[in-house]
């Protein structure tokens, strides 16, 4: 069962184009639209957005209270951030229906140790990080495992098939897609390569201003 998160936001009186004016006194615009609800513009406190954000995810349920009202559950669909400085600058949160299936991306977790990477000294390639899914929003989780344990040798991979999902849950994500994989390392005189020595040509070229200057020299003491 996911977490129990709490979040108040108030609506937007600012008129449009004041999105500036809201994050300089600390709050993120946010939209909040979906089942039952008409489009609703509103700001909530930064700090407040940034812990729920840490905790929640996009995977996980909040309670959401805009003006005091009573909560309405809601996920967070998108977070916008800005280019240069990655502050976020707008949120947008999409009311469930908790009798209907959403929707969404979970995040892997990557549990336990693969013996072709600690005994044989492997290199472990992640492919993804998260899989789309489709559930009851009661059945929601903070992440989805995968078992490194099962991966003993070079050439050992898990394809998304492979991965035990949490009741409730349907992928929506390519069943053949490869998770993660073990390939034997590179060895580093491979990586590394001894430059190569100038060619005669290259050295005589080298040369050929000494050449010049020895011919000047001659035509000086004449």
């Amino acid at each position: 069962m996911t977490k129990k998160i709490k979040l108040n936001a108030q609506t937007k009186s600012e008129p449009n184009g004041r999105a500036k004016k809201i994050r300089n006194s600390g709050y993120i615009p946010a939209v909040v639209y979906g089942s039952g609800i008409t489009n609703t513009a509103i700001k909530i406190k930064r700090h407040d957005f940034e812990q729920a954000f840490a905790l929640a995810g996009e995977s996980n349920l909040i309670d959401l209270s805009i003006d005091d009202k009573e909560p309405v559950k809601v996920i967070i669909k998108e977070v916008a951030k800005d280019n240069i400085k990655d502050n976020i600058i707008h949120v947008d949160f999409y009311r469930v229906d908790m009798s209907k299936k959403i929707t969404t991306e979970i995040p892997l977790s990557f549990i336990n140790e693969s013996l072709a990477i600690k005994e044989l000294g492997g290199t472990l390639i992640k492919n993804i990080d998260s899989l789309e899914i489709t559930c009851l929003p009661s059945d929601l989780v903070d992440h989805i495992d995968v078992n490194l344990g099962q991966l003993q040798n070079f050439g050992d991979l898990i394809r998304i098939e492979d991965v035990k999902l949490p009741a409730g849950m349907a992928l929506v994500s390519r069943t053949n897609e490869v998770i993660v994989s073990v390939t034997e390392a590179t060895k580093e005189e491979e990586l590394v390569k001894p430059a190569a020595a100038p060619s005669e040509e290259a050295a005589g070229k080298t040369e050929e201003p000494a050449a010049a200057e020895t011919e000047s020299d001659k035509d000086k003491e004449k």
